[in-house]
């Protein structure tokens, strides 16, 4: 069961597998006893802190609580780990939660990732979104870790700078020559069409303001996959902004071109991190930093 409260320890098991039931089955208990776990816990603190829907969430509550448990989380494992043999205890392995953006994923973090669980054993669940987003998931308690946009740091966490990625315009021979032989301006760009990520992804729109000044509204297709991005710009559905470390093997293919080579944009990225002494998250935050100078360019 481990160290942490069993009250505490069922209030994440429930939001992490986002059930009662999956919950109970993690820690080998019944559904009642998980039940009466967490009505117990919100007796203590006089407020409701899981939503009982499918799935179950945390209200306003539940996710100041969380933010607070997920590194408490972190630190039991790690203690654990120092008197116990998981291997031949039966004692789960704690999943590290962490939120990444998709071409961060795409490109480099991978990597880091894989480094860690050969070397240390670590589980992963990896959230993704945004870089404009993904610290909200570290300010709710979703994650404990989160790779940003964001340098300041917020309350209770630590920052790291990674580096910068640089992302480039491109769209296929046949796509350009269609759309962009009398160049890449306000009239052009506002009839070709465009890929984003979802409706978050704001880079395409950046682009289309620093070449021409304005806010444009051109057709567009929703992707939510950093690779499928560049099968679908190969295969002349529309132009998007991509990553360099993925638009430089399709130019080199002859797949792409770049519609407007002097343009470009830095995202620059950081990673947050529940400010707790661990070596856990020294070693994650290690990993990464050396993963990232593969793949980004240095901070402005």
């Amino acid at each position: 069961m481990g160290l942490l409260h069993p009250q505490l320890t069922a209030f994440a098991a429930v939001l992490e597998e986002a059930s009662f039931e999956a919950a109970a089955r993690r820690l080998s208990v019944t559904p009642s006893a998980i039940s009466q776990r967490i009505k117990a816990l919100e007796d203590r603190l006089g407020q409701v802190l899981i939503i009982r829907q499918t799935p179950c969430r945390p209200t306003p509550a539940g996710k100041k609580l969380l933010h607070r448990v997920k590194p408490m989380l972190a630190l039991e494992t790690e203690a654990l780990k120092d008197f116990m043999d998981a291997s031949t205890t039966g004692l789960p392995l704690q999943r590290i939660t962490l939120a990444v953006n998709d071409d961060s994923l795409a490109t480099w973090v991978m990597a880091a990732l894989a480094e860690l669980h050969e070397q240390c054993g670590f589980l992963f669940e990896i959230i993704v979104d945004d870089q404009d987003y993904s610290l909200a998931l570290l300010r709710d308690g979703k994650a404990i870790g989160a790779i940003t946009a964001e340098s300041s740091a917020i309350q209770g966490c630590n920052v790291h700078a990674l580096g910068t990625m640089r992302y480039m315009a491109v769209a296929s021979p046949r796509f350009a020559a269609r759309y962009f032989s009398h160049g890449v301006d306000a009239a052009s760009l506002a009839t070709a069409p465009m890929l984003a990520f979802n409706r978050k992804d704001e880079l395409q729109t950046r682009f289309i303001h620093t070449v021409t000044g304005s806010e444009l509204t051109p057709p567009t297709h929703y992707l939510p996959t950093s690779i499928g991005f560049m099968d679908a710009t190969a295969r002349g559905m529309g132009w998007c902004m991509a990553p360099d470390s993925l638009v430089n093997p399709a130019l080199k293919q002859g797949n792409v071109q770049l519609i407007k080579p002097e343009v470009w944009l830095d995202v620059p990225l950081y990673w947050q991190h529940a400010a707790v002494r661990s070596s856990i998250l020294a070693r994650i935050t290690r990993a990464l930093m050396t993963a990232s100078k593969t793949m980004l360019h240095g901070m402005p």
